[in-house]
């Protein structure tokens, strides 16, 4: 990728999270970028396509895979801290108003597929996790998709709450939200 089409990505990702996507106009962009208008079009067809190609940056979506989640020492306290923690490494508040700005009807269809990647990542490797720790009759007989999603919720609904409100709504520090968040649900599922 050329150093233009990317200056014009950046300019086009901090206006999504100041503005959203239909607050970013090309004319901002371009002034943003310090290019021309022009420019715009001759290097992307809609903004569409800047958004998408910012979305293959690094920058610009969290590294989720299933190898993330890998540290497993099989004991459920440990795991499930190592869970939660690398997805709130990967998923960062800034991130969380990137892809709140990235939903936007107008895109919603190029950019789903990418956001929903990281938490489908997550549920499939706790899901998996959580069969293969009953399987060892290391926690009870659970639904392991429930307990996964749940998990997922907590996690997701931190950094959302944190990306939202910083600490005006839930003055936990990240750490001891996921060790009493671990206590509680591994008091309902632990043997």
């Amino acid at each position: 990728m050329d150093k233009t089409s990317k200056k014009i990505i950046d300019a086009m990702m901090e206006i999504i999270l100041e503005k959203g996507y239909t607050g970013a106009t090309t004319k901002d962009i371009a002034e943003r970028a310090g290019v021309n208008e022009c420019t715009i079009f001759r290097k992307f067809k809609e903004k569409k396509e800047i958004v998408v190609a910012g979305m293959d940056l690094p920058q610009y979506r969290p590294n989720i895979t299933p190898e993330t989640f890998s540290d497993i020492k099989w004991d459920i306290e440990i795991d499930l801290k190592m869970f939660m923690e690398n997805y709130m490494k990967e998923v960062s508040p800034e991130f969380v108003r990137l892809s709140i700005g990235l939903r936007s009807p107008q895109i919603y269809q190029q950019t789903a597929p990418l956001i929903m990647n990281i938490p489908q990542t997550f549920l499939r490797a706790l899901t998996d996790y959580l069969a293969e720790m009953k399987k060892r009759n290391k926690i009870r007989n659970i639904d392991c998709d429930t307990i996964a999603a749940t998990i997922l919720s907590a996690t997701f609904g931190y950094t959302f709450l944190s990306a939202s409100f910083g600490r005006d709504l839930l003055d936990l520090e990240r750490s001891e939200y996921i060790e009493k968040t671990v206590k509680s649900i591994i008091g309902g599922i632990a043997l």
